[in-house]
């Protein structure tokens, strides 16, 4: 079964989805196909079984949610 899913991921502002983005790009690289417009974050997930779909997912999110913090303390 092929499983394609889309996340998009929106930020205050187009300097913290850079941040974000160019953080996270080096683990996600050749595992999904990612793209930064302004200040939003597209990830576009194509997996062979849901298993593998959710937990590409929850590590995204895990991730994503690391590089909030550190933003807020940059701040």
């Amino acid at each position: 079964m092929k499983v394609k899913s889309k996340i998009e991921l929106r930020f205050k502002t187009a300097k913290d989805a850079q941040i974000t983005y160019e953080t996270l790009e080096v683990d996600n690289e050749n595992f999904l196909d990612s793209k930064l417009k302004n200040n939003t974050i597209t990830y576009e997930i194509d997996s062979e079984s849901l298993t593998t779909t959710l937990a590409t997912i929850d590590d995204l999110i895990a991730c994503e949610i690391l590089g909030e913090k550190i933003i807020s303390i940059k701040k």
